[in-house]
């Protein structure tokens, strides 16, 4: 097994620098090379777009398919019981025979048999022990409020796992100052007798070698819940650490859902879970804009779950802490500590590491500030902050190309990729499709031909076909809504629905330009070495 590699700091080494350059290169290129290929020829330019075009066509049929297929499978994984299941692994033998007379047509059902199955081939003694099992959660915050809070303790308190088995950390920033303090000690005086245990840890301000993020912090959280762990005698390897934002809902069944699929594994101390982050706590008070944003994300946690193999840790996820522990918790040396869990993890697992996908869902809130102006700004910095992930291009790169890697190329490189494509394709692909089919027509005015004549009225034909495919989205966006305040009118549902002709604006305000902000500090140096917290606002 690898020693953990850790994110460099200061000066880089040349190829790193070669590998943080390159994404704002490709991103650049991307569009220039459209321009490049229409003042050679009008008709270049025009297979160049249309080749796009035809691409982002076909992407966006599988998105639509692939949204409605994970809408599905989270409905259903949310109606399993799996508490039952869950206490089934007690006694596999006898829960097969009572289980196996039954009829047992769908898929979850007939994956149960099979593990109990799985489970009656283990002696007895050498069997992993349900009972033993336990929940930890660390919950991060800054300078939120308790109305912020408050709702998330009490959706971590209405679970239907034993709130006997489960573990709560409040961590807070020394920086947060007082009444982060006041927040915390309030909390545990409200909720500390409903769990198993329910502690405070304290990050402390200007740690050397830390950057200001939110893994600094639940890294040192981490160590607090190892020290209680040990003081208590539980054995780290039966225990489960879910991360969560102050604001993140967790589902009914999710911490019994996790702990099922964590028995069942054998690898599981090489495994991490993914719920679908749904950005939907407050969608009816944010604005337009932000009830897009959180929608178009929503829409790709849940096609993300229909497709294991491109799946990564983002937001809140789960990690067993004997892991945790090996590989000293998460990196204090990034912003973007979730997605970056998942390439730590691998390389720290020498490859043999993957997410497993859990079908419930954890409700967080949309961007909302004090003013529009606000939420707007908001919006943007929490874009920004996401995209920096292209952060890890170079750091997966480097060990990619290095005499020390221990993980197949065949393995590695096709994960490369999909890294690379995907922060390169948010930056560049927006504006292309946007205004790219009027290049080839007024950029090279002597070599117009018929299909450069033509292509706006083609382009937009497409995107037309591309749009009819919208409404698929938006009728899943509508079954995702939580009930209507009464505070809002019917005519309410009508905005919900108009919302949607902004999304080719926000694709290129906010998707595109955060990703080339985000990728010109990269390539530039200009490093982003502090978390900008997202601002948390509940309205009365």
């Amino acid at each position: 097994m690898s020693k953990v590699i850790e994110l460099p700091r200061g000066k880089r080494k040349p190829l790193y620098r070669f590998f943080e350059i390159l994404p704002l290169f490709l991103s650049v290129s991307m569009i220039v090379l459209l321009f490049v290929l229409s003042a050679i020829s009008s008709t270049l330019g025009a297979i160049y777009l249309l080749l796009i075009v035809i691409m982002n066509l076909v992407k966006a049929v599988g998105i639509i398919v692939r949204t409605v297929q994970g809408y599905k499978t989270m409905k259903a994984g949310m109606n399993v019981k799996w508490r039952e299941r869950l206490n089934d692994l007690r006694n596999p033998e006898q829960s097969y025979e009572s289980l196996s007379g039954e009829s047992m047509d769908e898929y979850d059902a007939i994956q149960h048999l099979h593990n109990l199955r799985r489970t009656i081939e283990i002696p007895k003694e050498k069997r992993f022990d349900v009972d033993s099992v336990w929940n930890a959660v660390i919950v991060t915050m800054y300078n939120e409020s308790i109305d912020v809070l408050r709702p998330t303790l009490e959706s971590v308190a209405d679970v239907d796992f034993d709130l006997k088995k489960m573990i709560v950390v409040i961590a807070y920033e020394e920086r947060g100052g007082e009444e982060a303090e006041k927040v915390a000690k309030a909390l545990e005086k409200e909720f500390g007798k409903r769990f198993g245990a329910f502690l405070l840890s304290k990050h402390p301000d200007g740690v050397e070698g830390e950057v200001i993020g939110k893994g600094a912090n639940l890294t040192y959280a981490g160590r607090k819940l190892t020290e209680f762990v040990d003081e208590q005698g539980i054995d780290p390897e039966y225990v489960i650490v879910t991360s969560l934002d102050c604001d993140n809902k967790p589902s009914k069944c999710y911490f019994s859902q996790v702990a099922y699929e964590f028995c069942v594994h054998d690898n599981r101390q090489h495994l991490s879970f993914q719920p679908i982050s749904l950005f939907t706590n407050n969608i009816w008070d944010a604005p337009a804009v932000s009830r897009v944003v959180g929608s178009l994300n929503s829409f790709w946690n849940l096609i993300c779950t229909m497709r294991p193999h491109t799946l990564r840790n983002f937001a809140s996820h789960s990690q067993p802490l004997k892991a945790l522990i090996g590989m000293n918790y998460w990196s204090v040396r990034t912003i973007v500590e979730d997605g970056h869990q998942y390439w730590r993890s691998l390389l720290y697992f020498d490859g043999d590491y993957e997410v497993i996908p859990i079908r419930a869902a954890i409700y967080q809130d949309a961007v909302l500030s004090d003013t529009m102006l606000k939420t707007l700004k908001a919006q943007w910095v929490q874009l920004r902050r996401w995209d920096y992930g292209a952060s890890d291009v170079a750091y997966v790169a480097t060990y990619m190309l290095s005499k020390k890697r221990k993980i197949s190329l065949g393995n590695l490189l096709p994960k490369f990729v999909r890294l690379l494509d995907g922060h390169v394709t948010l930056a560049a692909m927006a504006p292309i499709i946007a205004f790219g089919g009027w290049v080839p027509l007024l950029f090279n005015i002597e070599s117009r031909d018929l299909l450069s004549y033509n292509l706006p009225s083609i382009v937009s034909k497409i995107q037309l076909i591309a749009a009819c495919g919208l409404c698929v989205s938006i009728m899943v966006s509508l079954k995702m809504l939580p009930p209507r305040p009464a505070k809002y009118k019917k005519s309410k549902n009508i905005m919900m629905v108009l919302q949607w002709i902004i999304s080719p604006i926000t694709s290129i305000t906010y998707s595109s330009f955060c990703a080339f902000y985000a990728q010109t500090r990269l390539a530039t140096g200009n490093y982003m070495e502090k978390f900008d917290v997202t601002e948390k606002v509940v309205k009365k």
